[in-house]
């Protein structure tokens, strides 16, 4: 065998330069792309420690706001208190699991993987549950006023919280515990890494799940709230017909009174609304891919599905903003207890107005001297 060597006017020296130039470029260009993944990676866990800071530390607001203020404690804001305890929930328990998977992957083993999806469809579930009880309630209030105390009596609420929390519970946990959730899915399962914590479901159960965990509640929430956008522009006709008729008569305090309720119910019935947009445009996409992945095999990217799920975990920290920014009793609270204006129980019987508030502050001065 003969080797045949071709000159090509460079020196050995010459290669092994260009060689050893070429390689520390290739390390270079390795090093800042691992600077540049790490530098996104910090900016994605500064993202997601937001969210769930937010979830927690608003939801907490509400938590505090309804059992110190007596005037909060109503049977539309159990519905509210129930919702912010499963939101807060969702921002201690589930976010914190989910951001280091989402960040890194999973570390934390695949018993406490089960336990987590249950967790996570358990209160987000709840969440939802709560928002249809609150739909229910305002539809109630506005349409049916005169018999809303006997439709929502205390052991009516009651029930109603119950069934918020149970059946997510039950909807998550047997099929979970019991392995329904992936019978006839065993060899996909196969494929999933150990380091991945993903709640594949076989079809019968995306389908159930679908349906009784988002589409059902988002559907009666619809039902509720079209009814009540009906009842705001009849009232709205309203209040331009007592407008008329006051213009250039006596004051009559009647008249005003049913002016000021009107105007209220009308914004109490956009505020729910605005709360039912973005509930949708949270949880939507998610539910939308959760039940069709498993009819395309499969084929959704995990990056996708962690997107839109981190997408329905933003419903959890926009809820109690939504309700200090429309609310104004629970503005009113919330400067209070951000205000450090809790001492002893002198404002627990507060009225939560404007006038209550300076009040406090008037006070609180006198106080500190």
């Amino acid at each position: 065998m003969r080797i045949v060597v071709i000159s090509s006017g460079f020196s050995t020296e010459d290669i092994l330069n260009h060689t050893l130039s070429h390689s520390e470029a290739n390390c270079n260009c390795s090093s800042s792309s691992r600077v540049l993944e790490e530098v996104g990676r910090w900016f994605l866990a500064s993202a997601l420690i937001a969210i769930a800071l937010a979830a927690v530390l608003g939801n907490l607001l509400v938590i505090i706001s309804i059992a110190y203020f007596k005037k909060l404690q109503t049977p539309t804001n159990a519905f509210l208190l129930s919702l912010a305890v499963s939101d807060f929930l969702v921002g201690v328990l589930v976010m914190p699991f989910s951001l280091v998977r989402t960040v890194d992957s999973w570390q934390f083993g695949e018993i406490f993987c089960k336990v987590h999806s249950i967790l996570d469809v358990t209160f987000c579930t709840t969440s939802i549950y709560n928002l249809s009880c609150i739909a229910f309630d305002r539809y109630f209030t506005v349409c049916d006023p005169l018999r809303y105390n006997y439709r929502m009596s205390t052991s009516r609420v009651a029930k109603l919280l119950s069934l918020c929390w149970t059946l997510p519970l039950l909807v998550s946990c047997v099929p979970v515990v019991l392995d329904l959730h992936v019978k006839g899915i065993e060899k996909h399962l196969k494929e999933v890494g150990p380091n991945i914590c993903i709640l594949v479901v076989n079809i019968p159960y995306a389908v159930v799940a679908s349906m009784l965990c988002f589409y059902i509640p988002a559907a009666i929430m619809l039902a509720a709230y079209g009814k009540l956008f009906s009842v705001a522009q009849k009232q709205a006709r309203q209040i331009d017909t007592v407008e008329n008729q006051v213009n250039g008569l006596i004051f009559c305090p009647l008249r005003a009174r049913q002016r000021f309720t009107m105007k209220k119910e009308r914004k109490a019935a956009k505020t729910l609304s605005i709360i039912m947009g973005i509930f949708l445009v949270c949880w939507l996409p998610f539910f939308s891919v959760n039940i069709t992945d498993p009819f395309m095999g499969y084929s959704t990217s995990p990056v996708v599905l962690e997107v839109f799920l981190w997408l329905g975990y933003v419903n959890s920290s926009t809820n109690p903003f939504l309700y200090a920014f429309f609310n104004k009793s629970f503005r009113q609270a919330f400067v209070i207890i951000l205000g450090c204006k809790m001492i002893g129980r002198q404002f627990q019987n507060s009225d939560l107005s404007g006038d209550t508030s300076r009040q406090a502050q008037t006070e609180l001065g006198l106080f500190s001297r």
